[in-house]
């Protein structure tokens, strides 16, 4: 039966509604996992059948962003429907520091540490709805007193300030909200038993919301010890003493290919852990009511700055045929993998180029959900709806990012803007401006800025005229740079 309710009549079924009619939430969502780290989006290193499979069951995206190209903003936006520069929440928290006499061009622009607790979460309005709320996982969004109970869920396994696992992936941990069961335990094997716990022991009467934010792919780079062995021979194969030569990224450095067994394991960690919750709403004869969404905070870690001398940081992946990856506002950081299945609306096996943001999923599930939209909350989302059916967006959508920070992968304070197939992105610490057009170079190799003026006064004068209807708030000058 199909569940989904038109926004445009939702206010008057809304009433009718009983807890059985409203459809189930399943959210994945993965840490640092790079566009191309699945092997449904070009993958041939990684192996993820259980991921594959559930794009073969609904819809994949090939145009879909995270509204930031590192974690907490990303975060705060899939959980209020709002831009991170709306919410106050433009780096990782809680940043990385500046030393004004390390002769950067500018100071540490500040932002929030904590998602304000006058956010509205999603989980608050689905809990309001009458949903059961679980997260499981990586949180980032505040310390005590911000944490997931603190913003609408009813139970919160693992999550807490940190966005790093605390004590690395095997037991012992030093998460103050998971406690080990047995030593050596695998991080992403308990999440998944405690999130299948929650689909038994939650009251059946009330449909859920079970948001699994994985603490991989992240660092540190520890081995998935079940799956290591079979990458450590896949990749003796494939690569037999290949020198690894890093691609130059604006004095910084790109890993140029997938070839990391510790990684691909732990991707595969992720994978198992996914096939297990679908197997587990089929058993319990939950799937046909359950809509699963798949996405990533960020890109791929695949760039990072040199140490004096030259040297390379270890990077965990490549994004290509993406450009850079995780801190910079390249394809490579910014555009996800994202998967919906939502039955009786998406059709299996079916691929949408449409613009999407990480500020959809909010409207998207209210609408899901045959509840009334508030768009005084999600702000800056859309809902999904039409396009899960099969249809398009009446006209190019415009997307802006705002990054004002420095960043561990050699990102310097910026800007980007796509306003349907034409990207923008502003280099300040370089006064520098890049044109591409993602149609004809998703690599984005080509910079058209010198051949087009125009294009480029466009989209600056658009980009510019955002960040003020926002208040976005820009670096300032350090007195103590001087230009080489």
């Amino acid at each position: 039966m199909r569940f989904w309710v038109s926004a445009l009549v939702a206010t008057a079924f809304t009433v009718q509604l009983t807890a059985a009619d409203r459809p189930n939430f399943v959210f994945f969502l993965v840490d640092d996992l790079g566009w191309a780290d699945v092997s449904c989006y070009g993958s041939k290193f990684h192996e993820t059948p259980q991921i594959d499979a559930l794009a073969e069951s609904g819809i994949r995206f090939t145009s879909a962003y995270a509204a930031a190209s590192i974690c907490s903003p990303t975060r705060a936006s899939i959980v209020t429907g709002r831009h991170p520069v709306r919410v106050g929440i433009t780096d990782w928290i809680p940043g990385q520091t500046v030393d004004p006499a390390d002769g950067d061009r500018f100071l540490k622009v500040e932002d929030n540490n904590d998602l304000a607790l006058s956010e509205v979460t999603i989980a608050e309005v689905l809990k309001q709805a009458g949903y059961a709320t679980f997260f499981a996982g990586k949180w980032h969004l505040g310390d005590e007193g911000y944490w997931p109970e603190d913003q609408g869920f009813d139970i919160n396994i693992g999550g807490h300030d940190r966005g790093s696992p605390p004590g690395g992936y095997y037991s012992p941990w030093k998460n103050p909200r998971l406690e080990a069961k047995e030593k050596g335990e695998y991080l992403t094997e308990r999440l998944t038993a405690d999130s299948i716990s929650f689909l038994d022991e939650r009251d059946q009467s009330e449909p859920f919301l079970l948001y699994l934010s994985y603490y991989n792919v992240h660092s540190p780079i520890q081995p998935y010890q079940k799956r290591i062995e079979h990458y450590r021979e896949k990749a003796a194969k494939m690569f037999p003493g290949d020198a690894l030569d890093y691609l130059d990224e604006h004095g910084a450095a790109t890993r140029p290919r997938q070839d990391d067994p510790d990684f691909a394991s732990m991707v595969a960690a992720v994978d198992d852990s996914v096939g297990a919750i679908l197997a587990a709403l089929e058993v319990r004869k939950l799937a046909d009511n359950t809509v699963v969404i798949f996405f990533s905070d960020n890109g791929g870690l695949s760039t990072r700055s040199r140490e004096p001398g030259g040297k390379v940081k270890a990077a965990s992946t490549s994004n290509d045929p993406l450009r850079a990856g995780k801190g910079w506002l390249y394809e490579g950081g910014i555009r996800e993998a994202a998967i919906v299945r939502a039955p009786g609306v998406t059709k299996p096996a079916s691929v949408s180029d449409q613009t999407v943001v990480s500020m959809d999923f909010f409207p998207t599930m209210l609408d899901l959900a045959g509840l009334p939209m508030q768009p005084e909350l999600h702000a800056d989302g859309e809902s999904l709806v039409p396009i899960l059916e099969g249809g398009k967006w009446a006209g190019p959508r415009t997307l802006c990012w705002h990054y004002p920070h420095y960043h561990g992968s050699g990102w310097k304070p910026g800007a980007a803007i796509r306003d349907g197939d034409w990207k923008l992105i502003e280099l300040w610490e370089w006064d520098g401006i890049e044109l591409y057009n993602l149609a004809d170079d998703i690599g984005e190799k080509n910079n058209l800025a010198e051949s087009m003026p125009e294009k480029v006064a466009e989209l600056r004068a658009k980009l510019t005229a955002w960040q003020k209807d926002l208040g976005a708030e820009m670096p300032q000058p350090n007195p103590q740079w001087r230009e080489e």
